[in-house]
């Protein structure tokens, strides 16, 4: 059996494109990026509304951003099948009007559960234009710029986080939520066109069949398991059957594809890729800080909505400095990451990114100066630069051609699966800390009863609701904190160096 490892390709790479050209292509693919990313900031944002107008709580209400990015996770593990098959221009196009689709539909939604099944159909467009767009980009370019081509990656990534909640936050109090939907229909429209244009015809090269048995476990098993996750939350009780069944089975699912996977030549995910040190570092690394940063993005406009009084155009406003930060940040570090060692780079963002992280969560109160709370978070943003795109570039420079689609394919699992479990366990957190500190009839059964509240009342109960938020965050510190561990492992050397490395 051979080994998938992260080493310097042994047969020659496709030429990289003229950079003119490669300019073009990442035109694109950052467009069709920039709509899906957009699109899980925006609804962020829209939460509290939806919850208001579907009167559903928060533990139902979560599922439209969980149902979204299980759906990624779902659809995610064929994409590297579907390259080679049908070519990476057909699946690019493909992904963009399904995701389209998906955005008319889910803002003609009438019920919160058919809100969440077209966001389910969103999601299946949407998880393939992350791997498909980084495959296309990264077989463009060159391993010696394989940094700068992660910080154009990137600008989704920042563009999302500062745009989206102020956008959203607009439609939402000034026009309708549906138009949070809405949106994506001309962005769509034009990534494709552009598609069409720009990217190079490529012919379909299927390499293996696809793990079908494989596809049956993954996705079922991911689903089942975010499923009890989300149930407990709502129910405040994990021993449940209708809690503990779920989640069981759906370990063992994934548990079960892990020791296939290992046993056979053509899984589903090649977790032979794991073999390789650098790469099993960037994924590790990528688990926990992804898990503690985005899962924790939907607390923020939370706090400011419910604890702050502000309206969703405010709780966006208030969050772009962080935003702004982390964009700037990961330009600069991506770019570095060409002649400096990763590790390095990643490890003082981590560091820098907990520790801005645990100075916001110490100050959240019913009464913190703003300029405390996004001076903080602003510092945390910094280190959310120096870590994301840095750890993806390092783990994919060594890849051979060939390797790239699979490589990107699994990291953008571990993004996505991550994301969809940080928002399950934070949804589960908070909720379980309204109960346990907030009185009966005023706020202790969660989001639904706090809207029934007079704005005396909330003011009242604000300190306490504070509090809640506080040990929700504390948690999410404590996990961004332990990414130090696997990036420990990460490559102290100069990236030309990393790229000889053997494992």
């Amino acid at each position: 059996m051979a080994t998938a490892t992260a080493t310097a390709p042994s047969t020659p790479a496709a030429p990289a494109l003229p950079s003119r050209n490669v300019a073009m292509i990442a035109l694109v693919v950052v467009l069709g990026s920039i709509m899906s990313v957009l699109d899980v900031t925006v609804v962020n944002v829209a939460l509290n509304h939806l919850a208001q107008d579907f009167d559903a709580p928060l533990a139902t209400i979560q599922w439209v951003a969980t149902g979204y990015t299980l759906a990624l996770a779902t659809v995610i593990p064929v994409a590297a099948w579907a390259m080679g098959r049908f070519g990476t221009k057909r699946l690019y196009m493909f992904s963009i009007g399904t995701f389209a689709a998906g955005s008319v539909l889910a803002g003609l939604a009438w019920s919160a559960e058919s809100l969440i099944l077209f966001r389910v159909l969103q999601g299946l467009g949407g998880g393939l234009i992350m791997p498909v767009g980084m495959t296309i980009l990264a077989r463009a370019s060159d391993p010696g710029r394989m940094g700068r081509t992660m910080a154009i990656m990137g600008i989704p990534i920042l563009i999302g986080p500062l745009a989206g909640p102020i956008l959203g936050g607009w439609l939402v109090d000034d026009v309708s939520w549906r138009w949070i939907f809405f949106i994506n229909v001309p962005i769509g429209a034009l990534a494709l066109g552009l598609a069409a244009k720009i990217f190079p015809r490529d012919t379909p090269q299927p390499t293996k069949p696809l793990d079908v048995l494989g596809l049956l476990m993954l996705s079922p098993g991911l689903a089942l398991l975010i499923y009890g996750l989300a149930t407990g939350g709502e129910k405040g009780d994990f021993g449940s059957a209708g809690t503990l069944v779920p989640a069981v089975l759906g370990a063992l699912l994934v548990l079960g594809f892990v020791v296939r996977a290992l046993r056979i030549e053509d899984a589903l995910i090649d977790l032979r890729l794991f073999r390789s040190r650098p790469f099993v570092a960037a994924a590790g690394t990528m688990l926990l800080f992804v898990l503690a940063y985005f899962g924790s993005m939907m607390l923020a406009p939370l706090y400011y909505q419910l604890v702050r009084g502000e309206s969703a155009t405010a709780s966006g406003l208030l969050g772009a400095p962080q935003a702004l930060a982390t964009a700037i940040s990961m330009q600069i570090a991506s770019r570095l990451s060409d002649r400096i060692a990763p590790g390095r780079i990643v490890l003082v963002g981590i560091v820098v990114a907990a520790g801005g992280f645990l100075a916001f969560t110490t100050q959240v109160a019913a009464d913190t100066p703003y300029w405390i709370l996004m001076s903080t978070l602003a510092v945390m943003g910094v280190g959310v630069g120096m870590t994301l795109m840095p750890t993806t570039a390092s783990a994919l420079r060594t890849m051979s051609h060939e390797q790239v689609a699979t490589a990107g394919t699994t990291l953008t699992i571990i993004q996505q699966v991550s994301a969809a479990i940080g928002g399950a366990l934070v949804s589960v957190l908070l909720a379980g800390a309204m109960r346990d500190g907030l009185p009966a009839g005023q706020g202790a059964g969660g989001l639904g009863e706090l809207h029934a509240l007079s704005p005396q009342t909330l003011t009242e109960i604000g300190p306490g609701l504070a509090d809640a938020f506080q040990g929700t965050y504390g948690w999410a510190v404590a996990f961004m904190a332990l990414a130090f561990v696997p990036a420990l492992l990460m490559s102290r050397r100069a990236p030309s160096a990393a790229a000889a490395e053997t494992k």
